[in-house]
């Protein structure tokens, strides 16, 4: 990165390996600002820099030249950001020319080494630094004298207003008189037109984001051609790649209202304005945004110069493709399918190809969001993509259909082998994008089969990867979907384990990197209310749990509606907790979400076992475990043969409870949570504790449950969850009781005795519950 920013002040006029033709724009104009400029590029060639220093100069330079012109002390901190000894210099010389007379500013234009005047400038002349010194020269000298005298006035007022006393607490760019703005390559002497032009075209200027430092824009007048486009490029560029280094919502919308007042047929500047607007989720605006930049672009014939009327036809068509996206992400699946539909046809009669290949991408997305099956879609739509030689969206189709096989009940190794596919196809292409997005969902699967091992580990390769795109302005790459998503499958993990000071730190990087009005925000919420609404679930803070339903159900009503049955049954409000699974059970079998079938299979067959009704609650179980395990859902198997050895237990035949048990134990310590690690082996133990009674060996066998308990307990501890935790002090003191251990006993009487005036609530039947 720092070799091709290097390239600006040393090398030939290339960034990136694109030629920049028109760097400076059609007009330039020597104002202060650019005498502050080339006050810098003079002290970078005078003084002798650390390779530090001078790389982050370099990389200073372009925003410097091409951004809009700054007050002086944002110029100053942005330099002194970099280098405070060149700060200070530049400070100082700027100092002697407006503290001091004419001749001091002609003497600094005099003595400005140029590539053409110094044959041992360090800046070449084909370098973006040369042309632009070259050109700031031809312009001062082209001035007349009554020129040059304004811009000296200028200068001063430049640099005295920042050390001025404000009046009304705000100090901004100078204005410049009505006849201080006449200083064009083009012209000698004033002329009344020239002169109106001009005052336009030289009024104070927007602030800017510049480096590191994002500040608030004020509009204060039109900017320049080429200065519209540079913020416009950079703004886009940030909205895709790092968006909180972009302008807040609200200031960069009153920036493109001030650039679309003085051209509303900019088609760029609308385009944007529909970016900013899908940032907060501003339906009309963003439409009606989409539509006029498609319009203007017509209007302004770019595309229709070198191939006529085809032109037109391809905005037409692909500006029906953007607003049928455009609905489908704001859930208006009918409109989305009648402007996709419009989307084909032009695109048939155009026999646009690549055009007909994405409207078939976004038809079986169509198909996805409304909950139908859109294999046959998504085959077709792979084929093609193949045959047109797209890869993107042929790896698009491959992952689409890897996420549809995975809950449609596929084996792992051919969903894995399918994602390995694509990943050689992402490397050659170089779509890093696609390789983001291929390893967040597999860090999806790999959670979804239960192998959270993996899953973390998946995670943290894509944390760490670097990016293959080119990333400018200091930006790292890290705020699409796939990184929000790897960020909360990182907080749920942690949370697991209850390292909630871990998880408080990754849910405050997400807040940061995805504030609430971005579009992946609410990935990060649910995340986070989730993990709030288990925490105090786990602690048995059942009146803080409820009122995260309600916001949990705003994000999502599927995981609403199961959290809402939680909380009923833990208020022992079992009729209504049966009424609301039961409605989330006949949705989810429509919307085949297997997942949530299985766990709402499991909490009704808990609501049995309040009523003692164990053996109605054997076919839910058996239900249970025939669809987790054709799904191939390994976490969800454990928890359900966790339930049938508790059922088994309550039925009176503990040792084929225990038997069950073993089956599910090693996986669960293995991947599961900590909670289900403690309950697992709590009901070890009390089926250690059954079989005792009946064995010759019960001795051995209740010392062992009495070690069992004692990591159980470590387990419920990690949660702070005092309810289990009273269950298993007073399973130990029976224990000790059994092997005439008196002390252990009353250790464990007397914590369960404090536990129990804590908690100020009757205990549960330990019977009734796993």
């Amino acid at each position: 990165m720092a070799s091709v920013h290097e390239s600006l002040y040393f090398n030939p006029m290339m960034t990136n390996g694109v030629v920049h033709a028109n760097v400076f724009g059609i007009k330039d104009w020597v104002t202060p600002y650019k005498i502050s400029v080339l006050t810098l590029l003079y002290d970078m060639t005078v003084s002798k820099l650390s390779l530090a220093e001078r790389r982050r100069l370099n990389k200073l330079i372009l925003p410097l030249q091409q951004g809009p012109d700054l007050t002086l002390g944002q110029f100053l901190k942005s330099v002194d950001a970099c280098c405070t000894q060149t700060a200070y210099a530049v400070k100082l010389r700027l100092h002697e020319m407006a503290d001091g007379e004419l001749k001091d500013m002609e003497y600094f234009f005099s003595t400005l080494p140029t590539p053409f005047s110094a044959f041992e400038s360090e800046a070449y002349k084909t370098s973006v630094v040369g042309l632009y010194m070259r050109h700031m020269l031809l312009a001062y000298n082209k001035l007349s004298f009554s020129q040059v005298y304004k811009l000296y006035k200028s200068l001063q007022q430049y640099y005295h207003s920042h050390y001025a006393t404000p009046t009304d607490g705000h100090v901004g760019p100078p204005a410049l008189a009505d006849e201080d703005s006449d200083m064009d390559l083009n012209s000698i002497e004033d002329t009344e037109g020239d002169r109106m032009d001009k005052d336009v075209l030289d009024a104070p200027l927007h602030e800017s984001e510049l480096g590191s430092v994002t500040q608030e824009t004020s509009a204060q007048g039109p900017l320049s051609q080429k200065q519209a486009e540079y913020f416009l490029a950079r703004q886009a560029y940030l909205l895709k790649n790092d968006e909180n280094k972009a302008l807040k919502p609200a200031a960069l919308q009153e920036e493109l209202n001030n650039m679309l007042k003085f051209n509303p047929d900019f088609a760029e500047a609308h385009y944007l304005n529909y970016l900013n607007s899908m940032r907060v989720q501003d339906i009309f605006l963003s439409a009606h945004s989409l539509l006029h930049y498609f319009d203007r672009l017509i209007l302004s014939g770019n595309e229709g110069k070198s191939n006529g009327d085809e032109g037109c036809g391809r905005s037409l068509r692909y500006a029906a493709l953007n607003l049928a996206s455009l609905h489908c992400r704001f859930g208006h699946y009918q409109q989305a399918d009648l402007a996709l539909q419009e989307a084909i046809r032009i695109a048939q009669e155009s026999n646009d190809h690549v055009c007909l290949q994405h409207c078939l991408s976004w038809l079986y997305t169509l198909e996805q969001m409304r909950g139908s099956d859109s294999t046959v879609l998504t085959e077709d739509s792979v084929k093609m993509a193949a045959h047109f030689c797209l890869p993107y969206l042929a790896s698009l189709g491959i992952q689409s259909l890897v996420q549809q096989g995975a809950t449609q009940g596929k084996t792992a190794h051919k969903l894995m082998d399918a994602l390995k596919d694509t990943d050689i196809l992402h490397w050659k292409h170089s779509l890093s994008e696609l390789i983001e997005i291929s390893l967040a969902q597999t860090t999806s699967i790999w959670r979804m089969y239960g192998k959270s091992t993996m899953a973390l580990q998946q995670a943290q390769l894509l944390l760490n990867m670097s990016s293959l795109e080119p990333v400018n302005f200091g930006v790292q790459q890290n705020n699409t979907e796939a990184f929000a998503v790897a960020l909360c499958h990182l907080a749920e993990l942690h949370a697991e384990q209850g390292l909630y000071s871990a998880v408080s730190e990754i849910l405050q990087h997400l807040r940061e990197q995805f504030p609430p009005h971005s579009q992946h925000a609410k990935l990060w919420m649910l995340c986070h209310l989730k993990i709030q609404f288990e925490q105090h679930m786990n602690e048995g803070k059942y009146h803080l749990a409820e009122p995260l339903v309600t916001a949990i159900s705003a994000l999502n009503s599927t995981e609403g509606l199961y959290r809402k049955a939680q909380v009923l049954k833990a208020l022992n409000r079992n009729s209504e907790a049966y009424g609301v699974l039961q409605r989330l059970q006949a949705h989810c079998e429509k919307t085949s979400n297997t997942e949530v079938v299985i766990r709402v299979l499991l909490a009704t067959a808990q609501l049995h076992w309040e009523s003692s009704g164990f053996s109605t609650a054997l076919p839910l179980l058996l239900q249970a475990l025939a669809l987790a395990r054709q799904h191939h859902l390994q976490s969800l198997a454990s928890d359900t043969v966790l339930h049938l050895a508790f059922t088994q237990l309550m039925l009176g035949v503990p040792e084929q409870a225990l038997s069950v048990l073993h089956e599910a134990l090693e996986p669960v310590l293995a991947h599961g949570a900590v909670m289900d690690k403690g309950r697992a082996l709590l009901l070890a133990a009390r089926c250690q504790m059954a079989v005792a009674g009946f064995g010759p060996n019960g001795r051995d066998l209740v010392a062992l449950a009495v070690d069992t308990l004692k990591e159980a307990a470590a387990y419920f501890s990690t949660l702070n969850c005092k309810e289990r935790l009273r269950d298993v002090h007073y399973l130990q003191a029976q224990l000790h009781r059994t092997l005439g251990q008196s002390s252990q006993c009353k250790r464990s009487a007397m914590l369960f005795r404090l536990l129990d005036q804590e908690l100020q609530s009757p205990a549960p039947p330990i019977s009734m519950r796993l």
